[in-house]
């Protein structure tokens, strides 16, 4: 079993996260694929967490990855 799992995410200039399980779910919702980034989710997280820990967790990366500091 992995210890991770992908989720994508796509970031609003205010900060909101919107997470998408596949790039094929996001683009049914209208989200163009090539805006997603792919956020791998530690497992434990991913099983026990809320949905609000998770998109902390992927907002955290997401600004580390744009700060250079990932």
């Amino acid at each position: 079993m992995a210890d991770t799992t992908a989720l994508y995410a796509l970031r609003f200039p205010d900060g909101s996260v919107s997470l998408y399980i596949d790039e094929l779910y996001a683009k049914d919702r209208g989200v163009d694929p090539s805006q997603l980034v792919r956020v791998e989710i530690p497992r434990e997280l991913f099983v026990s967490g809320t949905i609000q820990d998770i998109r902390e967790y992927v907002a955290l990366q997401l600004e580390q990855q744009r700060t250079g500091t990932a």
